[in-house]
């Protein structure tokens, strides 16, 4: 991965604890785009959820079709994402479709969305000073595993994971929290 994009969240991060007179605007779908252009899956399969600890849920940040849709409880035991919050953990998992999980927000098909099924999933929390600040998932989607692509590995998640810590404060800061 390119330390590049790291850089540039940092710089973001950097630039909201600095403060100033000017409010710093957070361009996050196109933080999106750059984060499946470096991991090689499209950008609707680029989820950044925040957490609402005022509500008990997770709702989406990116992508842009899923932000009125609806939440992720953080109570839900069959939601990925919402064990990652709870859990602190990560996940990746190539044979995801034939794992029981809630599937509602994969149905929706948008202008920025296909509207097939994940197939293949890496999950992990966003942190900021310790605390799960919100989720990242980045998934292949397609009709079968074998038509999606190559199976996530752990340098996969290692990349996620680079991107999660400048993220935590743009996170923390957008969900005002």
């Amino acid at each position: 991965m390119s330390t590049s994009l790291v850089k540039e969240l940092e710089r973001m991060a950097e630039a909201l604890e600095a403060g100033g007179s000017a409010p710093v605007e957070i361009p996050l779908a196109s933080v999106a785009e750059k984060i499946a252009k470096e991991l090689g899956v499209q950008t609707d399969e680029v989820a950044i959820m925040g957490v609402s600890t005022r509500w008990r849920h997770l709702y989406f940040l990116v992508p842009q079709a899923l932000k009125n849709v609806g939440f992720v409880p953080l109570s839900s035991p069959s939601a990925l994402a919402a064990r990652t919050a709870r859990e602190n953990r990560t996940e990746i998992n190539n044979n995801f479709s034939a794992v029981r999980h809630a599937t509602v927000f994969e149905g929706v098909k948008a202008a920025t969305t296909t509207g097939e099924s994940i197939q293949k999933i890496v999950s992990a929390p966003i942190l900021c000073e310790g605390k799960v600040v919100g989720v990242m998932q980045i998934s292949r989607k397609g009709a079968t595993a074998m038509e999606v692509g190559a199976d996530f590995t752990t340098e996969d998640l290692g990349k996620v994971l680079a991107l999660c810590r400048p993220l935590g404060k743009l996170v923390r800061h957008l969900a005002g929290e």
